[in-house]
């Protein structure tokens, strides 16, 4: 049997250097697709001409759009196309894909590079099923995102403690995260308070979410943010979904005029450009803002706020607590990389993705501007050197720092990972972008959209989701 890629000729100072044809895959053409780029397309095509230049063969990518991509492959895998060799896609769509993807081979899932790979991405994200089914190549979680040069103005802090009666920094909690939003509105050195997303199909529900997972991802009853985990009744309209609701419709008040209409990909310059104080957002603001934006030297990263009181689904009641709980929400997950089992090429597939996964091709990829990689492994937050060339030594230890402390934490919380997500998610948008725009009420809208889950639970099978979702969850399974 063809070794895989197990030790990878190390990224020399002045470029890369590989064994010509070893392995040797001449005249083998990988597809690998993705969704359109630069975000992660850019990664996949720089790894591919290493890789092309170690193993003598060739790779192609395919770019979809995003919203193109979940029927594209899935329907080519069900129908065994072969068309796709490698493919790139979202941790939430591994349920529907498991079955037609291939098993890491044991030989990729040991040694040194293995054990880098962050636990929460090594042992949660990338196995459905007690099998590997997919690579991690992308590390994603929310976090939020604030100017030093506004946060530590010693005037700002005064006015800032004489309003509000505590000191400015960081938010800890979502009414801290309010008020420093409506503080920085039109003053103190900003234009507006803060950016979100509120865009239907622009990724919105991801930011609704971690809002809600500070008041719904209780210690106390594990895997019940989403779903009762043993009932799985829908919990989305609880009083903690309604609150995280409220909140995320209220910061609206302090985000620039339009919000409505920004997605993901029009919060991160309003931060790096300085129009706004803070943003929530995956790590992609934090680079773009050192690198391309008016506030480099001023980035500064801090783990999503938490909050004193978590709503405790079994109990019915709120669960209050001394400090507050950072309940750090990993949205999306990070892209990932699959071979379909369908593939013609499995030997040649499985190398090329542990070569994109591995230390050094990572490690290029994470400083790359416009890749869309973030850290996920251990050696990616350690090497503050290898950041140098983008961020100071402040803004480094500040990003890596709140990212390495989000999944650490005890109670970080995971994304929702279940056959039939699109279904769900599509159901919570429709309803979602009704509430936000004012046309219904937060909770008639969760109250509708805990009715359509609860409806597409019993059409996919009540008990086969209740075993998905407990396992997604970390949970064992009900006897």
């Amino acid at each position: 049997m063809k070794k895989y890629l197990l030790a990878i000729v190390p990224l020399l100072m002045s470029g890369t250097a590989y064994a010509a044809c070893s392995p040797d895959y001449t005249g083998v053409t990988l597809k690998v697709s993705t969704q359109n780029g630069p975000a992660i397309a850019s990664a996949l095509q720089a790894a591919g001409k290493l890789w092309e230049e170690k193993t003598c063969g060739k790779v192609e990518v395919v770019e979809f759009p995003f919203g193109d991509l979940y029927t594209k492959f899935l329907t080519a895998m069900s129908q065994q196309t072969g068309d796709f060799d490698v493919i790139g896609f979202v941790p939430a769509w591994v349920p529907d894909f498991a079955p037609f993807l291939s098993t890491m081979p044991a030989e990729i899932q040991q040694g040194a590079d293995w054990e880098d790979i962050h636990p929460v991405y090594r042992e949660r994200l990338m196995s459905w099923n007690g099998e590997i089914k997919s690579a991690t190549m992308d590390g994603d979680m929310h976090m939020l995102n604030y100017r030093a040069d506004l946060f530590e103005d010693a005037k700002n802090k005064e006015e800032f403690k004489a309003k509000y009666g505590y000191d400015l920094a960081a938010p800890k909690t979502w009414k801290e995260y309010l008020d420093a939003a409506e503080f920085f509105t039109g003053a103190h050195g900003a234009k507006f308070g803060t950016a979100e997303a509120y865009k239907r199909g622009g990724q919105q529900f991801w930011y609704f979410f971690s809002h809600a997972a500070s008041y719904t991802n209780n210690p106390n009853y594990a895997g019940s943010m989403f779903f009762d985990p043993e009932t799985m009744d829908a919990q989305i309209n609880n009083p903690g979904w309604l609150r995280a609701l409220e909140e995320y419709k209220k910061a609206l008040d302090f985000n620039p005029p339009g919000s409505l209409n920004n997605g993901s990909g029009d919060v991160r310059p309003l931060y790096a450009g300085g129009t706004v104080a803070m943003n929530l957002d995956w790590a992609d603001s934090g680079v773009l803002g050192a690198t391309e934006g008016s506030i480099k030297g001023n980035v500064r990263t801090a783990v999503l706020p938490g909050s004193t009181e978590i709503w405790n689904a079994k109990a019915k009641a709120w669960d209050k607590f001394d400090t507050p709980v950072a309940s750090p929400f990993l949205a999306f997950g990070g892209w990932q990389l699959g071979v379909p089992a369908d593939g013609k090429n499995q030997a040649a597939a499985w190398d090329f993705v542990a070569l994109t996964i591995s230390p050094a091709v990572s490690g290029k990829a994470i400083v790359t501007a416009n890749s869309g990689v973030n850290p996920y492994r251990l050696s990616h937050y350690s090497n503050l050197e290898n950041w140098s060339s983008i961020f100071t030594k402040e803004e480094a230890e500040s990003y890596l720092g709140a990212q390495r402390a989000s999944l650490d934490s005890p109670n970080v919380a995971l994304d929702l990972r279940l056959p039939g997500f699109n279904s769900y998610t599509d159901v919570l948008e429709v309803e979602l972008s009704k509430a936000l725009a004012g046309e219904v009420e937060p909770q008639a809208a969760l109250d509708t959209i805990a009715a359509e889950w609860n409806k597409l639970t019993d059409e996919f099978g009540r008990d086969s989701q209740l075993a998905a979702y407990r396992a997604s969850m970390g949970l064992p399974a009900l006897k």
